[in-house]
C-alpha cells in the first residue's frame, strides 16, 4: 500500500501563486506516474497535472501556462506550482498514483486527503 500526504493549499488572492506538495510513503517502488486533480463543489473531480517517471507531462487545458507540475523521485515527492491563480481554481486538490499511457496520465485508486485551494477575488 501507498500513502500519500500533500500540503501546501491555503486562501490566496487572485493573481497570486501556491505551490502544492505531495510525499508517498510505503510501496513506493511501485510508483510510476504521479498526478494531482481538483473538486471544486458540485463538480466531478478532473485532472490538472500528471507526470511520468521520466518527466513526461500534460496539463488541464485551464491551467496550461500557469500551473507546472514536477516530482523528486528520490523524495517520493510531487510538486505543483501555481501562478496566476484565479477564482475558478478554488478547489480541493488531490494527490494521485497512476500510470503513464500514450494518451497521458491515467489515475489509479490511490488518493491523498486533499488540501483546499481558496481564490478570492
Amino acid at each position: 500500500q501507498v500513502q500519500l500526504v500533500e500540503s501546501g493549499g491555503g486562501l490566496v488572492q487572485a493573481g497570486g501563486s501556491l505551490r502544492l506538495s505531495c510525499t508517498a510513503s510505503g510501496s513506493t517502488f511501485s510508483i510510476n506516474a504521479m498526478g494531482w486533480y481538483r473538486q471544486a463543489p458540485g463538480k466531478r473531480r478532473e485532472l490538472v497535472a500528471g507526470i511520468s517517471s521520466g518527466g513526461n507531462t500534460n496539463y488541464a487545458d485551464s491551467v496550461k501556462g500557469r500551473f507546472t507540475i514536477s516530482r523528486d523521485n528520490a523524495k517520493n515527492t510531487v510538486y505543483l506550482q501555481m501562478n496566476s491563480l484565479k477564482p475558478e481554481d478554488t478547489a480541493e486538490y488531490y494527490c494521485n498514483i497512476g500510470t503513464w499511457l500514450s494518451r497521458g496520465y491515467s489515475a489509479k485508486d490511490y488518493w491523498g486527503k486533499g488540501t483546499l485551494v481558496t481564490v478570492s477575488s
